[in-house]
This record gives structure tokens, sequence and C-alpha cells, in this order.
């Protein structure tokens, strides 16, 4: 698509010489296009006062509010920024050195040659440009400066000048909740590559700003910093729906839709719980850190709201707390045989009690909140939220209905499992042999989950803590080992390709090449000619 035109109006009191003027060149192919004719200078004004244009091309000499006047008023009044271009037949340089004291771009004498023009048209769309590049880079900046004020509201670490530059930046800080949109990686979360999940987060952020239009400064660019989660996050405001005239589930539906639709890939969205003011949105934020973790429990669906998923009804709290309490003992002493006793007691206390789905999700929840908490005095360091999630998405199997007996018995034994790594320290001490069975068996199918198989390591956690070290997962060290051994065998062996491709561990050709081009930026065929 190519660029818009640019806006013209065209100000003269003689008919003719307007004509003259819009049928000289043709204005569309240069990039123009002639929005508006005015008689004088008032005339322009009127228009101007309600539309922007990119250019005025304006008679010196006018009845009623002249050229210069006309200049002079739009800067005066900051009316518009458009470039100014004076039109007279007095060769005069007085006229000139008092246009350019206005910000006049240029000055052409009556009769306008067609030549002179085209010089002009040429050079207002070089400063439009460069004008435009300015204010992206003006308004990216604000953005950022944005940013980082909101970022410290969301995560609760914030002062007085967060807030009031917050406050005084943003339209509708009232009424307002915080949305977490992500990728649904639907299980292929080993399969994709950082650099691959950031281009989608960086698209998928891109296709927000475009759709909150006047409101994009409510979305932030990767709120969290944890492993596996590229985020952006949204502030939501009550007014947006408002505007439209429908309601905030709706408003965000049809958000949803629009994301899904561009991005050709499932999104979902974690909305916490409505605070009344921005100063409390770190609450908001608490909450769709906790959907997130919830997310292993409940039925897949695009969107989750906090009030539905965690929140009680009126009917008040009814929890089977001391069978509660005696699956929370057996999972942090990690007895397998305790665990499965104390879930059948839950169970058939819950279906004696004849609790509803509802409250049943409540025990469930107190449940997760307790297990968080036992994992987070072993180790804050990570993301316990993520990993509760992770635990729980492993150890469920199709055919078993989620937050189900089955699927909670055989969640409970693997966080227990967890929980005592945690107690051993016992992942730390295994990271030294992981990147050891990376250097001996990169060309082999080798995979975190194997291996934190073989070293019985839970596999969510000790992800976390390669990336901690390494700065980067395990799928990307590992493609990248494999790539500097791969360039090593390009400069030093006269071994094809595919061979190379073989021995490094990758048995399609064309997928070898294009990591190869991600990691070292160009074919390894080029790589070995300019080596």
């Amino acid at each position: 698509m190519g660029e818009a035109l640019l806006k013209v109006l065209l100000v003269d009191d003689e008919p003719f010489i307007l004509q003259g003027l819009k049928i000289l060149i043709d204005w569309e192919q240069e990039g123009f296009e002639v929005v508006k004719t005015a008689a004088n200078g008032e005339e322009a004004l009127e228009y101007l006062r309600g539309e922007q244009v990119d250019l005025i091309i304006a008679d010196i000499k006018m009845p009623v509010v002249t050229g210069l006047e006309l200049l002079e008023k739009i800067r005066g009044e900051k009316i518009s920024d458009a470039h100014f271009v004076i039109l007279s037949g007095y060769a005069d340089f007085e006229y000139a050195r008092k246009a350019i004291r206005y910000d006049c771009t240029d000055y052409i004498l009556k009769p306008v040659d067609r030549e002179e023009l085209l010089k002009v048209l040429n050079k207002v769309q070089v400063l439009r440009r460069a004008d435009n590049q300015k204010k992206q880079s003006s308004r990216e900046m604000e953005q950022a400066y944005l940013s980082r004020h909101l970022i410290a509201l969301i995560q609760g670490k914030f002062d007085s000048v967060n807030l009031e530059y917050v406050k005084s930046h943003m339209d509708g800080a009232s009424g307002i909740r915080y949305v977490e949109i992500q990728m649904d990686d639907d299980g292929r979360a080993e399969e994709i590559s950082d650099k691959e999940k950031r281009g989608f987060q960086r698209q998928l952020y891109q296709y927000c700003i475009e759709f909150l239009g006047l409101h994009a400064s409510h979305c932030v660019f990767d709120v969290s910093t944890h492993e596996k989660i590229y985020d952006i996050g949204l502030l939501y405001c009550d007014a947006f729906a408002k505007e439209q005239g429908i309601d905030g589930k709706t408003y965000l539906n049809r958000f949803l839709e629009y994301l899904i639709a561009n991005m050709h890939q499932p999104v979902i969205m974690l909305v916490g719980k409505k605070v009344q003011d921005i100063s409390n949105i770190a609450r908001s934020y608490g909450n769709a850190c906790m959907l997130r973790s919830f997310q292993g429990f409940r039925a897949k669906k695009p969107i989750y709201y906090y009030e539905e998923e965690v929140q009680v009804t009126s009917g008040g709290i009814v929890l089977c707390k001391s069978s509660l309490d005696r699956l929370l003992k057996a999972v942090e002493q990690n007895n397998h045989v305790e665990i499965r006793s104390a879930i059948e007691q839950f169970y058939g206390e819950m279906i004696s009690r004849e609790m509803t789905g509802e409250t049943m999700n409540l025990n469930i929840n107190y449940l997760l909140f307790q297990l968080i908490h036992l994992a987070s005095e072993q180790d804050d360091g990570v993301n316990q939220e993520e990993i509760l999630r992770l635990i729980s998405e492993s150890s469920f199997e199709k055919g078993v209905m989620r937050g189900s007996k089955a699927h909670l018995t055989r969640f409970a034994c693997e966080y227990g499992d967890y929980l005592s790594q945690l107690r051993k320290n016992v992942s730390r001490g295994v990271l030294g042999e992981i990147e050891r069975e990376i250097r001996e068996n990169y060309a082999k199918n080798i995979t975190l989950k194997s291996l934190s198989e073989k070293y019985y390591v839970n596999s969510a956690y000790l992800g976390q803590l390669f990336r901690k070290k390494n700065g980067q997962s395990f799928k990307d060290y590992l493609n990248n080992y494999r790539m500097e051994r791969a360039a090593d065998l390009l400069l030093h062996t006269d071994k094809k390709i595919v061979e190379i491709a073989e021995e490094v561990g990758y048995h399609d050709l064309d997928y070898f090449v294009n990591r190869f081009i991600l990691v070292k930026g160009c074919t390894p065929a080029k790589f070995r000619r300019e080596a």
C-alpha cells in the first residue's frame, strides 16, 4: 500500500488562478490531493479550524484576510502546522522575509511555472516525511516513558510522581481493569524459539494499538518478564465500551475477535477485577496473574474473567478446610499414598455437602493459592504461578475433566515432587549436567522434558532456572550450540551442507538452512563462501 496523499488547500481571490493551479499538474500523480479552494484568508481559516491539511498555497494579497495575515494567524494561534507556500506577483524581498519569519516553507512568483511548482511540492514531501518521522519518534518516546510509569503502577512499585504522570497523560483512569493479552501456545511452547515468540508479541502489540485507536496509550508492551510470558498489558476502562454504546464484555469479545482474525492464531485474555482508581491497578494485575495459574484447572476458552473463575457468590464461602489442610500437608511431605487418600476425602466431603461447580472451584482455588505460597517460601526468584499452570497442564490427560479427581491427583503428586526438589535444591546442581548433555548429545533429539525426567527434576522449574543462568531458553541454547558446530564444520571441512545438517541434528535441510539464517544472518553456503 502506497503513502497517503498529502492534502492541499489553495487560497486565492481570483477564480481563474485557482482553476489554473488545479489543472497545471496532475496533483494525484505527484502525491497530493486538492481538498479545498478558498477565495480569501477568512474562508481558509474557517476551514482550517475544522479540518487538517498538509500544504497551504495562498496568494499574498487578498481581500478580508491576506496571505501573510493568514500565515501569521495560523502560526500564532497554532491552528495548523501545514507547510505554507506564498504565491505573489510582487518580487519584493520584504514580503519573503516577513513570510519566513512566520515559518513559510517557500515563496513562488506569479505566473506560476510548472517546474517551479513541482520543485516546491517535492520539497514539501521531503519535509513532511521528516515531520512524520519526528512525530512518530516523539510519540514512541512518550509512549515508552508513559509505559515505564504504568508498569510501576501495575506492579505496585510506584510513588506520587508515577501516579500524577499517568493521571495527567491518560484518559479515563477510573472504572478500570487490568487485562493480560498473549498468544495461546497450545502446548507448543518448546517448539517455538524466543525470537519467534518475540515476533508474535510485537505483531500482537501492533494489532492492539490499531484496535484501540485513540486509547492506544492504555496498551503496554511486555509487562511481565517471567519465563514463557510474552504478554501485552491493557488497562481497560469502562469508558471504552460506553463510547460505542455496548457493554464491557461485548467490547472485549470484539477486541479478541479482531486480534485472532489478524494474527491467524489463538489469543487469550485474562481479565482482572475492576478497581475504581488507577492507583489500585496492581490488585487487578494480581488477579490476572492468578487467572494464569488457574487456567490449568478450567475448561479451555479464549477469555477468563476473575469474578467468574475465582470469586465466590453472595451465598458465602464453604471450604472443606480440614480435608484441604490434610491434602496440603500430604503434598508438602510428598507422600503420594496420603495425597490419594486426602483427595478421596476431599471429593467425598464436597459430594456429601452437595457443592455446586462454583463452590468446588472455590475450594480448588484455595488449594492453589496455598501451594503457590508453599513454593514461594522455598524459592521466590521464579514465577510460581506460571510453574503451577505448567505442572497442571503436564498432568492433564485427554478424556479427563480439568479439575476432576483424576486430574487433581496426578497434579498433586507432581507438585509434591516439585516441592521436594525445591527443598533439596537439586535443580541447581543438575544445570551443569544439562549443559554437558547438550555438548555431548546435541545431534540427538534431546528435549528439556526428556532431560528433566532423566534427572528427576520438574521441567517447568528447570526451564526457568536454565534461562536465569544462560539468558535464553533451553531450546534456543541447543539451537545456537548446533549452529556453532555447523559453522565450525563449514569452515574446517569440505562436507556437503546436507551432511553437516544431519551431523548437527537436523534431518530437514530447509529447516536447517532457515535456522542457520536466523542465527547467523546468511545461508550456510554464503557463510562458507565469505569465510
